[in-house]
Formats: structure tokens, C-alpha cells, sequence
């Protein structure tokens, strides 16, 4: 172990920074800093410091003045007690914290003796405590942290005006207690739990003090320094997983590891040349400040264990992000904003141990060069995902005003999406399970909701206090057997402690999915499921939750609550939290006899209402409570909402709404197996909802919505399909105004019929008629209003009556993305060159409800006519319509047709090609060993490979029997048919979807050739292949009824002549098949063939995936949207014969390749290359 942390440390050294020339330090030739101060800056940087504190700086500066100012005019508040047993008798955090802001004040003006002496008997007496425990949290060595990190900085600051005792008595101190945190990590649980703020904090503080002790006791400064970049190193390293910017911990306690990590950051490029400002991680963290933040700038969602806003900072890791990371002033703007804003007072205002404890690195990190400016697209309320963290929100980070909501949605996974897989998929030794991280300050609160209609708070999460399930705006259930607490009701896994639970049985593997987010104007859907988050005692298959935010001011909520038959659940309750003691729900009863509640602010009503299909509102309990939080009790209130859960299949609605929308006729309109549809008039106009509720089953959603969505909005004049748009409709009604206008139109036919049969009775006894004529009379009259009747009806009705379209005499369209032979959603198809990149496109299909990725090889195929590698044979759909190719044609029906049915039939065991250790079998030992030795390096292969696809067949069988009717997806690794697209569409429907994936030239011709050793070229045997492909005729080439693309009859003069080199041949090759595929393929539908760029996807990760999924009528579900962004950000995904792919890896061909092979590349693929947006490198 000690080997390995020399290693370590070597190569911590070592390393050359990758940082941008804002980053670099200066440093004197051993590589340590002269003297003190060297933690953050160096002695000769001091004056530049002074001079920024009264100009550039001058807003930092004036908050450190203040708050140094508070102190001295509360010194017996702020300075510690003389007693040691008054010190440590209560968290004494806030001691360690302040001494970084009275240390930078008294170093930047020198001239406030009155300051300097205040610091210096603070120092004095934090010195002379034999320890900086507390007495009644002996074990817990966080407030020790703060306290060695403030006080390991101020002597760092204040070491030149220190005289020598004090230097020596300061220094002894420090390395006296950094040793004894190096002790304590070895077996303390913070020692092993990575992201978790007791690690990041009492880690960092270690590094703080071997750091500073580094010019005084070298030995133990390197040991501590080994340890603590190890673990910040790991920590940096799983964060990088975590692609979305959050904290598992929520806001508040993300603040509290970010001061930590944003500080090992700039700590580890300023002395170890340790580059982290590219972390995708840091990257995205911005927008966990942003976005989570209410209209108005002062409190943040208060998602897991949180205060109303942040416990540190977050101005000091704002301004870090932006002169590191984002370089675009959006840091220096929101800090601005955060600090303009800040409440003076109440329940928001900070607290006294952590509102001064970052101003040393905000003044030290701050670029006045950076102009604030919001980010791009601020002032609109917009939606953000969350993808790892489970959460959306929507309308962060803007001012107070009309129409600026705030609604937030969670339904994650236990530590996050990317802690949880790590946990649950072991793909790192060092990681074992939960024991390595501590999810404790997560809550019970998966299907939780916030919502603040024009920024006032109406319904709020209940913040810091104990883990129980009520206390967020969740479902719980009763009776249940396996009740913890609250008996009989039960809520979710891992509650009813003052943290929550996540080594109880089945804890470890609950959470949510968040299903689906989507935008469109005004209005925001979001969706997850909880099921897996309740214990499986309770047998519940699904808790379905969805929100939708009709307007400003009204939101839907609906569950949807199905349980298997042995569940013993009888009742569901629901609770909604506000937090703000002034406003107080009361009773409320809506229009339709429906109950509820309202909450008055200042004669504004925020009412909400609830129902189910059945028309039942059950009366609400309105309760108020106290409970335990961070170091004082917080009061909130609730209403709770209990429904009977009478049939497998339960739903509930819940109406919320501001005091300027009148809502009305609320009610459900149908409640079938697949979904349901709820009416409601909302200011005078009539909205129909409808949602799909199983909501894994394409199928299903289709068959309900019309599209692969999860909800759709009818208004009178439009549609929203929730993650495909809005479509206008143009002189049609809703459905109940057409009846409406059919029932008047019979009952006014019957009146007039009744009329006009009083008349002939009149009539015959006046004119003497005879009965026959009365009666054929009566008939001809009879026939003429019924035609009367059917030409209205025939006008206004626009849906499907019986099994007729009104619409017109043809029957409706087949939807285009429907499969009617299937029975289900078309297929899609994915064809490539070898070589570039379509393997990423695994990562948008795989592991998903909605598709089975089938990756198939060349040779299962069966098509022996063809080069596994390239083709230049055309295939066209009219081939497939008259039957050739049957072999193929067979293969690909299976496939997709037969899908079940292929794979269970599909080749196992690696002996099917023929085993050789087999053979012999009566020979001896001796010879058996000899056989096996001589068994070829092409036979080993192809038994791994077997072995692999076999486990593969495996994933695939499970995952259709758990999604029967997931979409299929064909990804064709062979380059053989990208000419093919047409005769695959013939074979398959004219509703498949296909795909062509292609890639940058030189970036081709650079896997081939130069990423790999042996290149893929040579395995691939290419120079044979290309003499087959180039050197045959045309008739040779391809059989009948198969035509040779011409493009390649273009560059065979250049592969027959002396002079060709390979650069400048593979160039050809990607011309010719470029340029045949895009002529060939571009003669299908633009609704059914897509040509996707390899560098889109990679550059453009989100918005390529969401015109993917929209190209298959689908909204990007989160958890693809996290998996790409993984793939395509951190550097841990690799291609076949590649390195790690990324936005910076994407260029690797310029350096690795010389001018003239780029050149050439160019010159010959530039007509192309233009067409499809590259641009040259070369004149």
C-alpha cells in the first residue's frame, strides 16, 4: 500500500497540467513556494491583492469589511471562549470558518491593528485547546475539519507578521491534529465514503495542513498529501460519472461539498499541476445553482436534507466556475444576483457559522475581465433535466414576477443514477458496494413535487428534519405488513430514522425513474415511478405520478397506483407541505362539490382539489407539525388526502391553482387499461388530458396516444403531444361539442318530424286522402330529414363512428411509425462504414423499455455474396418485392418479425463451429494437451467471441420477455450495407425507419490506419479486399439483379495505377461509398431515413438525441439523455480500435497525421465533405 501511495505521488508530480495560461502559478525551482503564504497565492502577490480590494474587487472587499466589522463589534460572540469546556460544548464549527475572512482582511489591510490583534488572540486561544472535539459528538471529526482548514489558512495568510513563538506554537498545533485526522481516516466511515460532504470536507482539511506544514515537516506532509490526493483524486473521478452538475445531497449540502471539491480543484492545478477545470462534472455544476433556484434569488429547491437555500456559499463556487471552467461571466452574474438578494433576515437569512466562511476564495477567485451576463436564454421559464440526480425543474434562476413559476419533480435513483449503477454494477475493485458511500442525508421522497405559481410557495418540501415519508409530498400506503413505524401505514424504503437507511434490506436497490420531461410553451409534463422505492411486501407493480403544468398557475397532478392481487394495501394517502407559517391551509370546496384546500396570501387564493374516476373527494386532514432539523426544530404544515384503493387499478387527480384561473368541470373521462383522459375548463376553455399509463410499453402508448409519448393536451384550436410539439387544428371541434350539436340536431328532427305528422293527420281528415298515400307520404318526409340529418351529421363530426370515418369515404392512414404485420412500433435500421462510429449509438437504444438493440455481425447474415467489410453492390426495394434474395429476406423477417423466436434459436455454445479440443477423444493426455496446444490464435478468437454474443443472446431474451413489445432495433455492423437501405425497407415495411451513421474522412482514415496497433486496416485484411472491390468488372462484381454502385467505377483508374499510396486509396473508398450511399438512400422518405453525423452526436450529445428519438416518435426519456452524455463527456467510453471518445478527441487526426496525408484526404473528399459540413484544415 505504501508503494503504491509513493506511486501515487510520483505520478502526482509528474503530471503536466493541461490548464489554460489563466491557471498557472509561478514557483521557485524545488517546486515549493518560497514562503508563506502559499496555499492560494505567494508573498509577492500580496500588493496586486491590496490594490484589487479597493478597486477591481471592491464588491468582495466590502463584504469582507462588514463581516469583519460584525465580528469586532460582537467579539465576545465571535471570538472563541477562553474556556476549552465552553468551546467545546456545541458544534464550534463556525470558528474554523471565520478565520479565513478575518485572516484575508487583516493581510489585505494591514493597517486595522485593532483587526490584526482580534485574529491573533483568536489564533491564540484556538492554539490552546488540548482538542477541537465536541464533547457530545466525540466521533465526529467534521468540526475539527473546519477548524484545521481556517486555521492552517490564517497562518498561512498571517505568517509574515507572526513572530516566532507564535509561528512555532501555530505549527505545532497544526500538525498535531492534521496527524491525528490521518489516524482517524483509517477507520473512521468518512475515511471510505466518497461524495459525501464528512469526507470531502475532513480530507480537504487534511490536505489544508500538509500543505501548509510542507516547508516545515516534510515527512509528514507528504504522507498526509498522499492520502488526501488519493481520495480527492477518486472523488474527482466519480464525479466526472456524474454528468448533470448535482449532489446526490440536494442543494444545501451540495454547497457544502462543492466549497470542498472547488477548493482541491484549484488546489491540486496550483501545486500538484493537476488538471480538473475540463470535469464534465464542473462543467454542468452551474446549472445545480441555477436551476434549482425560485423566482426571486433566495431560496433553492429543498430536495434531501437542506435549509432554504445553501449551508456554503455558493457565491465563492460560482466565481470559481467562471474564471476556470465556463470563462462567460454567467458565475460572476449569479453570484451578483445570490448577493443582492440575500435576506436579511427570517428563516432564509444564513446562518452565523457559515454566511462569511467563503469569502477569502470568492475575493480570491474572482475576474472582475468576466462582464456579468445570465446565461443564454434567461428571462424565459424554461425546463431543465436533471438526468442523474432524477430531478427536473422548471422556471430556476429567475426574477419575482407574473407568470415566472417554479414546479420541480423527483423521482431518482438512491445516490444518484451514476453512484447507483457503479454500486449495483461493480466496474471498479476499489468500490465495494454501499460501503464506500453514504446516501443519508437522501429522503423518502421519490415522486416528490414543489410547485410555486408566480413564485409564491404553495406546496414546498418539508427540508431538513427525519426520514419519514409524510414529511415529503409522497404517497404512503396501508395496511402494510412490513411497517417500520407509523403503523399500519408504510412509505418508502429506508424511512423512519434521523437518517435515511440505505443498508436496511432492499433499501439499497429502491428509487425512481424519472420516465419523461418535456416543454412545450407554457406547458411542462414530467413523469416517474416509484414501485421499486416501496418495500415488495406491499406488492405494488406501479406508482405512477405525473405532473402537468397547463398554465402560470394550474398544475395537474394525477397517480396512478396499480397494486398485484395479493397486495394487502387497502388505502393510499397523499400529503402537501408548506413550510411558511404565515399562510395556512384551510378548508376549500370547489365547484362540483369537490374538497379541498386554500391558502390566503395577503387576499391572493391558492386553492387545490382532488377527485378520482369515481367522483369521489374524500375530506382532507389539515395538520401542522414540528419537527427535528439541522440544530433547531422547524414547523410545517400538510394536507393529507387519503383515497380507497378498491380495484387493482387506482387513479386520483389533485387540481392546483393561483388565485387568477377559474377551473371548472373537472372530472375524468375515461379510465380504460392503457391510460386515461381527464376534462377540465380552464378560463372558459376546455381541455381534454390524456395520459398513457403503462408507461414502459410503446405499444400501449401508441395505441392510446396516437404517438410514442406519454401525454396529449386537446384544446379547441391545437394539440400538444408532450416531446413531439404542437399541431394546429383548423375548423374542428372537441368531441363534446360535435355530440352536442348531433344530439341537438335529432331532437330538433323529431320535433319537426312530430310536427309534420300532427299536419298530415290534419290533412287527410281535411282532403279525404287515402291511408297508402298517407303513408308513402309519411315515408318520402322520413327519408328527407333523415338525409337532412346525415349530411349535419356528416359536417361536424370528425371522429370514427362505428367503425366510419366521417371525414371522408377512405378509410384513415396507417400512423407511420406503426408496424400493422407487427402489430406494434416499425423497426429501425442502422447501417455504417467500419470505422465510424455507430457503435455509440448502443448507448441511445440499449437497457431501454422502449427498445431491443440487436447488434448483429456479417457473417449470421447468411448473405455469402457479400464482403463483411464493404459492398458495393445496390440492393433496391423492388429486389425485395420480387423475391430476391430469399436467403436474406428470411434472415431479416426473423429478425424482426420472429424476434422471440430468433433468439431462442440462436447458436450458444462456442463448440457449434466445431470444436478442436473435442477431437480424439479415446487419444491420451499427453496428446489431448498437444492438441489443445496447437489449437490456432483464429479458433480462440472466435470462442471469445462466441462466448460474448452468447451472454449477449442472453441480455436480449430477458429483456423481451420483460418488454415484449419493445421496438427493434438492427444495428448492422457490417459496412456491406450501406447500399442496402432500400431493399431492407422492401423487406420490412415501408414503416421501418432507417439510418446511416458517417464520419469525418480523415477521422476514418486515421482509425483505420493509425489509432491502433495492429491497425484495423491490416486486420481487416484490407489490401485483398479493396483488389476484390475495385479490380473486378462491374458484371463481375455483383450478381443479378445487383447493380455496382458507379461511384466505384470512378476510382478504379486510381487503385490500378503505380503510384497510389494507402492514405489516398482509403480516401477513395470513403468518397465512393459516401457518395453512393447519400445517392442511393436519399430516395427514401425523409420520414423514414435519416443520415446522422458521428461528430453531431459527440459535439451535440442532447440535441442529436432528442432529433433521433423525434425521428422515431419519441420524447428522449432522461435516463437515455444521462447514458449519452456519459458516453460522450467523461472519457471512460471507447470504440472498437479507438481511445476514448470525446468533444477534444474528435480533432486527435491533426496532430497524429501529417499536412500531406490531410491534404490529400481533402482533396479528394472535399466535394462531399461539403455537403456534409466539413470544413478543411488545409488550403
Amino acid at each position: 500500500m505504501a508503494l503504491l501511495a509513493l506511486l501515487l505521488l510520483l505520478a502526482v508530480f509528474a503530471r503536466v497540467g493541461r490548464g489554460s495560461d489563466h491557471a498557472v502559478w509561478d514557483r521557485s525551482g524545488d517546486g515549493q513556494p518560497a514562503a508563506h503564504p502559499l496555499l492560494y497565492f505567494e508573498p509577492r502577490d500580496v500588493k496586486s491583492l491590496r490594490q484589487k480590494a479597493r478597486g477591481s474587487h471592491s464588491s468582495v472587499s466590502r463584504a469582507i469589511r462588514a463581516a469583519v466589522k460584525t465580528m469586532l463589534a460582537k467579539g465576545t460572540v465571535y471570538l472563541p471562549p477562553a474556556d476549552h469546556q465552553d468551546f467545546s460544548a456545541k458544534w464550534n464549527e463556525v470558528y474554523g470558518n471565520n478565520l479565513g475572512v478575518l485572516s484575508l482582511y487583516c493581510l489585505l489591510y494591514p493597517e486595522d491593528g485593532g483587526a490584526l490583534e482580534f485574529a491573533l488572540t483568536y489564533l491564540d486561544r484556538m492554539a490552546s485547546y488540548p482538542r477541537w472535539q465536541v464533547r457530545t459528538a466525540p466521533n465526529d471529526e467534521v468540526p475539527v475539519a473546519h477548524s484545521l482548514s481556517g486555521f492552517a489558512t490564517a497562518l498561512d495568510f498571517l505568517y509574515p507578521v507572526l513572530d516566532e513563538a507564535r509561528r512555532q506554537t501555530y505549527l505545532e498545533k497544526i500538525h498535531a491534529v492534521t496527524v491525528e485526522l490521518y489516524e482517524f481516516s483509517k477507520y473512521r466511515a468518512w475515511g471510505k465514503h466518497f461524495l459525501h460532504n464528512h469526507q470531502a470536507t475532513n480530507v480537504l482539511a487534511l490536505l489544508v495542513g500538509a500543505l501548509v506544514l510542507s516547508p516545515h515537516q516534510p515527512q509528514t506532509a507528504l504522507l498526509c498529501k498522499q492520502f488526501a490526493i488519493d481520495v480527492m483524486e477518486k472523488t474527482m473521478f466519480l464525479l466526472d460519472h456524474v454528468v448533470d452538475g448535482s449532489l446526490d445531497e440536494g442543494v444545501a449540502y451540495g454547497s457544502y461539498t462543492s466549497k470542498s471539491v472547488t477548493q482541491y480543484v484549484f488546489l491540486a492545478l496550483r501545486h500538484f499541476n493537476l488538471n480538473h477545470t475540463a470535469s464534465p462534472w464542473l462543467r454542468q455544476h452551474f446549472w445545480f445553482y441555477y436551476s434549482t433556484l425560485l423566482p426571486g434569488f433566495q431560496r433553492s429547491v429543498g430536495i434531501a436534507d437542506s435549509n432554504y437555500n445553501w449551508f456554503y456559499g455558493p457565491e465563492s463556487q460560482l466565481v470559481f466556475l467562471d474564471r476556470y471552467v465556463l470563462r462567460d461571466g454567467s458565475g460572476n452574474w449569479l453570484a451578483k444576483q445570490i448577493r443582492r438578494h440575500r435576506p436579511k433576515d427570517g428563516p432564509m437569512e444564513p446562518s452565523s457559522a457559515h454566511r462569511w466562511c467563503t469569502l477569502h476564495t470568492e475575493f480570491i477567485w474572482f475576474d472582475p475581465q468576466l462582464v456579468p451576463r445570465p446565461p443564454d436564454h434567461h428571462g424565459t421559464p424554461s425546463l431543465h433535466v436533471f438526468s442523474n440526480w432524477g430531478v427536473v425543474t422548471y422556471g430556476g434562476g429567475l426574477p419575482n414576477g407574473p407568470g415566472n413559476t417554479f414546479v420541480s419533480f423527483k423521482s431518482g435513483k438512491l445516490g444518484g443514477r451514476a453512484i447507483y449503477e457503479i454500486v449495483h454494477g461493480s466496474p471498479y475493485s476499489w468500490i465495494d458496494g454501499w460501503k464506500n458511500f453514504n446516501p443519508g442525508h437522501e429522503h423518502p421522497d421519490q415522486n416528490s413535487f414543489t410547485f410555486a405559481p408566480n413564485g409564491q410557495v404553495f406546496v414546498s418540501e418539508a427540508l431538513y428534519g427525519p426520514k419519514y415519508s409524510y414529511l415529503n409530498n409522497v404517497l404512503v400506503f396501508g395496511p402494510s405488513p412490513s411497517s417500520q413505524c407509523n403503523q399500519p401505514w408504510e412509505g418508502q424504503l429506508g424511512e423512519c430514522g434521523q437518517w435515511l437507511n440505505w443498508l436496511a434490506e432492499e433499501a439499497g436497490s429502491s428509487g425512481g425513474e424519472l420516465v419523461t420531461a418535456a416543454q412545450h410553451g407554457g406547458m411542462v409534463f414530467t413523469s416517474g415511478e416509484a414501485a421499486k422505492a416501496y418495500s415488495s411486501a406491499m406488492g405494488l407493480r406501479s406508482v405512477y405520478r405525473a405532473l402537468l403544468l397547463l398554465n402560470a398557475q394550474t398544475l395537474l397532478v394525477v397517480d396512478h397506483v396499480e397494486r398485484s392481487v395479493d397486495s394487502p394495501l387497502e388505502r393510499a394517502s397523499s400529503f402537501f407541505h408548506n413550510l411558511d407559517i404565515d399562510f395556512k391551509y384551510v378548508p376549500y370546496y370547489a365547484p362540483g362539490g369537490l374538497n379541498g384546500a386554500m391558502m390566503d396570501v395577503w387576499d391572493a387564493q391558492y386553492k387545490m382539489f382532488w377527485f378520482d374516476p369515481g367522483g369521489s373527494s374524500p375530506e382532507p386532514r389539515l395538520q401542522d407539525t414540528e419537527q427535528a432539523a439541522e440544530f433547531k426544530k422547524r414547523w410545517t404544515q400538510y394536507v393529507n388526502v387519503t383515497f380507497s384503493l378498491s380495484s387493482p387499478v387506482s387513479r386520483m387527480a389533485y387540481l392546483f391553482h393561483g388565485p387568477y384561473v377559474r377551473v371548472s368541470d373537472c372530472r375524468f373521462l375515461d379510465d380504460g387499461g392503457h391510460g386515461l383522459k381527464v376534462g377540465l375548463t380552464v378560463n372558459g376553455t376546455p381541455v381534454v388530458v390524456s395520459l398513457a399509463t403503462r408507461h414502459s410499453d410503446p405499444s400501449a402508448r401508441f395505441s392510446y396516444l396516437g404517438f410514442g409519448g406519454y401525454a396529449m393536451v386537446e384544446e379547441p384550436h391545437q394539440v400538444t403531444r408532450f416531446g413531439l410539439g404542437i399541431t394546429a387544428v383548423q375548423g374542428q371541434r372537441s368531441v363534446g361539442a360535435v355530440f352536442f350539436h348531433f344530439g341537438m340536431t335529432v331532437k330538433a328532427t323529431v320535433a319537426v318530424g312530430l310536427c309534420l305528422g300532427l299536419g298530415l293527420v290534419a290533412t287527410r281528415c281535411r282532403l279525404h286522402l287515402s291511408f297508402g298515400k298517407l303513408l308513402r307520404l309519411a315515408m318520402l318526409i322520413a327519408v328527407t330529414l333523415w338525409l337532412v340529418e346525415l349530411a349535419v351529421l356528416w359536417t361536424t363530426c370528425g371522429q370514427p363512428l362505428c367503425g366510419g370515418n366521417w371525414t371522408g369515404g377512405e378509410p384513415a392512414p396507417v400512423p407511420s411509425q406503426w408496424d400493422p404485420i407487427l402489430g406494434k412500433m416499425s423497426p429501425l435500421v442502422v447501417a455504417s462504414l467500419p470505422g465510424s462510429g455507430a457503435e455509440i449509438l448502443e448507448h441511445l437504444f440499449a437497457n431501454s423499455t422502449d427498445f431491443l438493440y440487436i447488434r448483429l455481425p456479417m457473417e449470421e447474415t447468411g448473405a455469402a455474396e457479400m464482403d463483411p467489410f464493404l459492398d458495393a453492390c445496390e440492393w433496391k426495394g423492388s429486389d425485395a418485392q420480387q423475391g430476391h434474395y430469399r436467403l436474406v429476406q428470411g434472415w431479416l423477417q426473423s429478425l424482426v418479425h420472429g424476434t422471440k423466436l430468433h433468439l431462442q434459436n440462436a447458436p450458444m455454445h462456442p463448440g457449434a463451429r466445431g470444436d478442436t479440443t473435442g477431437d480424439n477423444p479415446g487419444g491420451s493426455p499427453d496428446k489431448k494437451r498437444k492438441t489443445r496446444r496447437k489449437a490456432s490464435s483464429a479458433d480462440r478468437r472466435y470462442r471469445e467471441n462466441t462466448e460474448r454474443n452468447a451472454d449477449e443472446v442472453h441480455q436480449l431474451r430477458r429483456h423481451l420477455a420483460s418488454y415484449p413489445n419493445a421496438r427493434v432495433v438492427l444495428s448492422l455492423s457490417s459496412g456491406a450495407w450501406t447500399l442496402k437501405l432500400p431493399f431492407i425497407q422492401g423487406v420490412l415495411g415501408a414503416s421501418t425507419r432507417t439510418m446511416l451513421v458517417v464520419r469525418d474522412p480523415r477521422a476514418w482514415v486515421h482509425s483505420l490506419l493509425f489509432n491502433s496497433k495492429p491497425s484495423l486496416y491490416s486486420l481487416s485484411n484490407m489490401p485483398r479486399r479493396l483488389t476484390s472491390l475495385f479490380q473486378r468488372d462491374a458484371a463481375e462484381a455483383c450478381s443479378p439483379p445487383s447493380a455496382y454502385a458507379f461511384e466505384f467505377e470512378r476510382h478504379q483508374r486510381y487503385f490500378s495505377s503505380s503510384s497510389k499510396n494507402v492514405v489516398a486509396l482509403l480516401a477513395h473508398l470513403w468518397l465512393a461509398n459516401t457518395e453512393a450511399a447519400m445517392r442511393v438512400n436519399g430516395r427514401l422518405s425523409a420520414a423514414t431515413y435519416m443520415l446522422l453525423k458521428f461528430e453531431d452526436v459527440v459535439n451535440r450529445p442532447e440535441e442529436v438525441a432528442g432529433k433521433v428519438y423525434a425521428f422515431l416518435g419519441f420524447p428522449l426519456p432522461p435516463a437515455v439523455l444521462n447514458r449519452i452524455l456519459f458516453t460522450t463527456s467523461t472519457n471512460l467510453f471507447h470504440l472498437p480500435f479507438e481511445g476514448e471518445v470525446s468533444p477534444s478527441n474528435l480533432q486527435v487526426w491533426r496532430d497524429r497525421m501529417s499536412q500531406q496525408d490531410i491534404s490529400t484526404i481533402e482533396d479528394i473528399c472535399w466535394s462531399v465533405m461539403a455537403q456534409l459540413g466539413y470544413s478543411r484544415v488545409t488550403s
